[in-house]
């Protein structure tokens, strides 16, 4: 799962979306510096990637990119599965993705403090390519993966793995499918067993 999963995922908490949203510039125990909610969003992030990474369907989407991608396959896959979110939002959220995403970002706004360096250097880039929402168009996604093979100075070739897309398009969307509710169902279970 990439950034708009984990956040949709975060039980309509907004600081539980702030944790989620920046676990993966939290190191280590280094999320006790946190308010609480915070640190439960952080461990929810880990709990989402742990349960995502060893799950048999998950797994399977991303067998089908290691011909192509080697190790890249997972994160591609993780883009894809955020595309699959956003291109089918109105099944899983009332409030449209362009007005869900700019209260997202007013949210990190009004935290930037509080965010780790990270992030807050990014933010901007963020918030004027509007990355959210990007993902709802395979345009969008092609854009982003274009970005994110610059940072990898061309070695993880993501900006060829829209083909991939388009040829298995429908099976990994029936992935998608099957697996994001089981994946609903464990993060329910996580948010009630761990009371912060």
């Amino acid at each position: 799962m990439n950034f708009l999963a984990h956040i949709y995922l975060s039980n309509n908490n907004d600081s539980m979306k702030i944790g989620n949203f920046i676990a993966d510039s939290v190191p280590g125990r280094k999320y006790e510096d946190y308010p609480k909610q915070i640190q439960k969003g952080i461990l929810l992030h880990r709990h989402i990637d742990t349960f995502t990474d060893t799950h048999q369907i998950w797994r399977k989407s991303k067998k089908l990119l290691v011909p192509y991608y080697n190790h890249y396959a997972a994160v591609i896959i993780d883009m894809y599965f955020d595309y699959f979110l956003a291109k089918n939002w109105h099944k899983y959220s009332e409030v449209p993705l362009e007005k869900y995403s700019t209260n997202f970002y007013k949210l990190l706004e009004d935290n930037f403090d509080i965010l780790p360096a990270k992030i807050q250097n990014f933010y901007p880039i963020m918030v004027k390519e509007n990355w959210l929402l990007q993902y709802q168009s395979l345009t969008g996604l092609k854009y982003i993966l274009t970005q994110m093979d610059r940072r990898t100075k061309g070695v993880s070739k993501m900006s060829e793995s829209w083909r991939q897309l388009v040829v298995y398009h429908q099976e990994l969307e029936n992935n998608f499918f099957e697996f994001f509710p089981l994946l609903e169902e464990e993060v329910k279970k996580f948010i009630s067993i761990n009371k912060f």
